[in-house]
């Protein structure tokens, strides 16, 4: 019965999520439903023309002549099977479409949120230090022009500056022409790596190191720290031990609650520096009216931003010790 009773909460939450991503499935099929364009029209318009009967022929192809509601039908049928469809430009599944794109989108997400969450929080615990000195306001600084700069434009001017100007970073692309192998197959992913990272951590970099500013600034006000400085203990770790343990509890949920805003902006950084992953198919998807790749996109962003909150809900419970108490 106990047993029963733990998995209940757990059973609870799966039904949730999968509720959600059937609501999500529905309101992006019909939304993509609503919006211009044919992508039969695409199609034939890159075969340079084509007869009524071909076009006819195309649309009940890809089930295109039947009532919207009973595409949807088919559609949900397909996906609760694990088939995403057929890709209308690529010619193919579009499961695995995705799956060869999301290696390096994941790569790059992960990186840039490791990046903007580091530099972006020890930026902040440190302005938070004196928080009237000069240091606080030079991060305050920085955090304003980092979060009002569009990310396309922070990744041209890196373009330009770091591909162009001073030619240290390739242009675009994920890897070589010449394809190294062994170790410096994976040093030349790295270098191909630094400048799509940095374009797409940098408004996260300023919004982590204000949130991290504020949150450290009022942890260091409570009691406990001031009890832990009365007893001699270095200022350091009193700031790095005790205080930005629990200043990160806010950056670990805002972490969960941004995900989805960081695929976001994948896309643009993907189209700029022409990264193989999902935010660039995406754009293709758009402009071929590739519905079915176009969905299968958004559903695995929704699937990816669920399990974000579900792990910034472990590493929650984590660092605040008061969760695991409740928890048990």
């Amino acid at each position: 019965m106990q047993t029963l009773r733990k998995l209940t909460p757990a059973f609870k939450r799966v039904l949730e999520a999968f509720g959600l991503v059937m609501a999500v499935v529905i309101l992006n099929f019909l939304l993509i439903q609503m919006a211009p364009g044919d992508p039969v029209e695409v199609i034939v318009g890159e075969m340079g023309g084509a007869s009524e009967e071909l076009i006819a022929q195309l649309r009940q192809q890809y089930g295109l002549d039947q009532p919207v509601l009973h595409q949807l039908g088919i559609y949900l049928g397909k996906v609760l099977t694990g088939d995403l469809g057929y890709s209308y430009y690529f010619n193919t599944p579009v499961l695995d479409l995705l799956l060869q794109r999301v290696p390096a989108t994941v790569l790059l997400c992960l990186s840039a949120l490791f990046v903007a969450v580091l530099v972006g929080t020890f930026a902040g615990a440190f302005s938070a230090r004196k928080p009237d000195g000069a240091g606080s306001h030079i991060v305050t600084v920085i955090s304003l022009v980092g979060y009002s700069a569009p990310v396309f434009w922070i990744g041209m001017m890196l373009l330009i500056l770091f591909a162009s100007v001073w030619p240290i970073f390739p242009v675009a692309g994920m890897q070589s022409l010449r394809k190294p192998s062994g170790f410096a197959y994976y040093l030349d992913i790295l270098h191909h790596l630094v400048l799509p990272t940095i374009t797409l951590a940098m408004i996260y970099i300023a919004y982590y190191s204000r949130l991290a500013r504020t949150s450290m600034i009022e942890v260091l006000g409570q009691d406990y720290i001031r009890t832990a400085r009365a007893k001699g203990l270095p200022e350091n770790k009193v700031i790095w031990k005790h205080a930005l343990r629990n200043g990160l509890i806010p950056i670990v949920t805002m972490v969960g609650l941004q995900f989805g805003q960081l695929f976001a902006g994948a896309v643009l950084v993907e189209t700029v520096f022409n990264w193989p992953g999902l935010g660039r198919l995406a754009y293709e998807s758009i402009l071929r009216r590739d519905y079915p790749t176009l969905l299968g996109i958004l559903l695995f962003s929704a699937v990816l931003v669920m399990i974000a909150n579900l792990l910034t809900d472990i590493a929650y419970r984590r660092i605040d010790p008061r969760m695991r108490k409740a928890r048990t």
